[in-house]
């Protein structure tokens, strides 16, 4: 049928042919829970955010976290589910000073257990990671959007870390910068390649030829990140608009955010009328959920979505 459907003269028979070849990639990428084609019904993470923000709770006129008691304690990686208008957002906190949050391997077996953890539980929305060491940045990537706050230094593999999230916002006294040239290796963990996508490049192969380290405001004067914002007393300017934009994240319908993710994700690594190809295939998955009915009934209510991610 795939083969017939190539066969279908103009661009809609390359869309059709596109679709019938892309639905395994696209499954493939949704993660657990998610079928293409087939039902999307299960239980999904919402947006995920991997941020970095290192103040205690009590201090200074923080926004509230409504920290509740911990749902698991380790020497390296704290889980604690935020309450209030908070709720729904997920905080795995990394303690690691002697290692600068360097990232172990118990460390990245703890993480990929709480995030399993994470995945199967539908009242999670958002999930925030952040460091408790002050002046590190340390994040990672998920198939679910991700921000990443810098506060602090973000240098080598903790700016490719920031690199491989979808949307990274620091305060103007961090700084950052591929400086591996300086050690006469290069970028390894992906900085060769995210860089010049991000920022273009002539200007990726200035920043790394040169090892240039660059502060918040110049970062942001280049398109290496998307907000700055002066640092506060409490070192956590960064992670405070992360948490800011977690929670414009979170009315969203949690299978949306990650159909759309990985709908711009593979369109921009493809051309044009691939990726159209794609977000017809993404977008004809959406059509049967649950969610998508209870959006159109709630605005036709005139009434805050309930969304279940299913």
């Amino acid at each position: 049928m795939a083969a017939a459907v190539a066969m279908a003269p103009g661009a809609l028979g390359t869309l059709q042919a596109g679709r019938a070849r892309l639905v395994a990639v696209c499954s493939a990428r949704l993660g657990p829970g998610l079928r293409l084609p087939g039902s999307l019904a299960g239980r999904q993470v919402g947006p995920a955010i991997w941020a970095q923000g290192w103040a205690p709770a009590a201090r200074g006129p923080a926004p509230k976290r409504g920290y509740s008691s911990e749902v698991k304690t380790e020497d390296e990686l704290r889980v604690r589910h935020l309450e209030e208008e908070n709720r729904g957002i997920v905080v795995l906190g990394i303690d690691r000073a002697y290692g600068k949050n360097s990232l172990s391997k118990n460390l990245i077996k703890m993480l990929s257990k709480a995030v399993d953890a994470l995945k199967s539980d539908k009242k999670v929305r958002t999930v925030i990671i952040r460091s408790e060491v002050p002046g590190i940045f340390c994040a990672a990537n998920l198939p679910v959007p991700t921000i990443a706050a810098i506060d602090g230094l973000a240098l080598g593999g903790g700016l490719e870390l920031a690199l491989a999230c979808d949307i990274r916002v620091a305060a103007s006294s961090a700084k950052m910068g591929l400086v591996e040239t300086k050690l006469a290796i290069i970028p390894g963990g992906g900085g060769t390649q995210r860089l010049p996508r991000a920022i273009g490049m002539s200007l990726a192969k200035e920043l790394i030829f040169s090892a240039r380290v660059l502060d918040g405001q110049e970062a942001k004067a280049v398109g290496l990140i998307s907000h700055v914002l002066e640092q506060n007393q409490e070192g956590d300017a960064a992670y405070r608009k992360a948490l800011d934009l977690a929670r414009e994240f979170l009315p969203q319908g949690p299978v949306a955010m990650r159909v759309a993710k990985l709908a711009i994700n593979q369109g921009m690594e493809v051309d044009l009328v691939t990726g159209l190809a794609i977000e017809e295939a993404c977008y004809a998955q959406i059509i049967p959920t649950k969610d998508r009915l209870e959006g159109l009934l709630a605005f036709k209510e005139k009434r805050p979505p309930r969304y279940k991610g299913e």
